[in-house]
């Protein structure tokens, strides 16, 4: 039997792409609202928007959700929590739309956690990182996709302990993620590694640091290694700055997000090695789950997906997968389906977990490198995000009853 390649990644994508079948109820579309800040962070957003336009492709093709197509009608927040709750509610009470998705910014996602807590209806964060969505400010109306600022500090601790620094500085951007990895980071290191120290601390404002400043502080501190949440164009210029000034030279450097294609590609010849970071080492991978999405995306795009792309796709078989375990679009039976819904991702299945409503998506832990001229991620692994959760009673500590 000769099976072609285009016969094994269409198989892939359908992988991918189908959750549960169950008896269709309507015709109409299900209607899922989408807000995003692809103006104000379009390195992340717009790849991310491709993801899941993918996925709504290949779930109608597979026959929908409950028999019906979904329809996604999208929206720009341009990154303001007050433009996301307006538009939010234009969704609801204008389109009429089944449930809310998206949110890039953590203080965006928590709005719009706060919103949907307020109008009693759906609302599925696809990259807020913030622990408050699921654990202090979580509730049965909030679910949310990626790995937590917990979760990507908790996949980085082991090998941050095995760097043997004793004195860290941190910087990161000053709103909810930055701030919430900066905790997390501080409280599991100080677990791990007694008397370790935190000798210094920056806080440049999201999109507006002033890295020499930021990167002269931190060298005044002496540290012997570095603990960075920066992002996008500030973590391009804090790179610049630090290399300029030697501020990397024989000091470790955990960096969260850094391996990751839409924020390591313009660093280029400038990258840094040796950075212990998550990402996506989208060239590399090799397991046939991926490599199916890689293609079917590739052959969609012209390019190949980044970060974005994989969260976005995620982001619609998730909800997908919990309408289906559902069996309705009604509110409350979503907000109680969705629970334990299993579903497929590029990175391989995850869950909705039954108590707090996190996905089990994980991420890949690597080093930084050069090739080529060029950022790579090297000696990377895939971290399940179920291996590194809390237990459920440490999140009932946490989760309001």
């Amino acid at each position: 039997m000769i099976v072609s390649r285009r016969t094994v990644l269409a198989a892939g994508a359908a992988t991918l792409a189908a959750p549960p079948t169950i008896r269709a109820q309507s015709t109409a579309p299900i209607r899922i609202g989408e807000i995003n800040s692809y103006t104000a962070v379009p390195a992340f957003t717009v790849p991310y928007r491709m993801g899941w336009q993918l996925a709504v492709e290949q779930v109608n093709a597979a026959g929908g959700v409950l028999g019906r197509p979904i329809e996604v009608i999208s929206h720009d927040d341009a990154g303001k929590p007050q433009d996301a709750v307006r538009l939010a509610g234009a969704l609801l009470d204008e389109d009429r739309v089944d449930l809310l998705a998206g949110a890039f910014l953590s203080n965006v996602g928590l709005a719009l956690s706060d919103f949907a807590k307020q109008r009693k209806r759906l609302f599925v964060g696809g990259e807020p990182l913030t622990d408050a969505m699921v654990w202090q400010q979580g509730h049965r109306y909030c679910y949310r996709l990626r790995p937590s600022t917990y979760m990507q500090v908790a996949m980085l601790v082991d090998d941050a302990v095995k760097l043997g620094a004793k004195r860290w500085v941190t910087v990161s951007p000053n709103y909810e993620y930055g701030q919430s990895l900066v905790k997390w980071f501080k409280l599991l290191m100080q677990q791990r590694q007694p008397g370790v120290e935190f000798v210094a601390e920056q806080w440049p404002a999201l999109g507006r640091i002033d890295a020499g400043a930021t990167v002269a502080a931190l060298a005044q501190a002496r540290p012997d290694a570095i603990f960075n949440g920066t992002f996008g164009a500030d973590l391009t210029n804090f790179v610049r700055q630090g290399n300029t000034r030697g501020l990397f030279e024989k000091r470790g450097v955990v960096s969260v997000l850094t391996g990751e294609p839409e924020y390591l590609e313009p660093l280029g010849d400038e990258t840094p090695e040796g950075w212990i970071v998550t990402g996506y080492p989208v060239e590399s991978v090799t397991d046939p789950t991926n490599r199916a999405f890689i293609e079917a995306y590739r052959a969609k795009f012209n390019e190949a997906p980044k970060m974005g792309s994989v969260v976005g796709h995620a982001l619609i078989t998730s909800i997908a997968a919990g309408i289906a375990k559902s069996g309705s679009v009604d509110t409350e039976a979503m907000a109680d389906g969705f629970k334990g819904a299993r579903f497929p991702t590029p990175f391989g299945p995850a869950k909705w977990r039954e108590i707090d409503n996190q996905g089990t998506l994980g991420t890949f832990v690597g080093r930084t490198a050069l090739k080529d001229g060029r950022g790579v991620m090297v000696d990377w692994r895939y971290v399940d995000g179920a291996t590194v959760m809390p237990s459920d009673a440490e999140v009932r500590k946490l989760r309001p009853a």
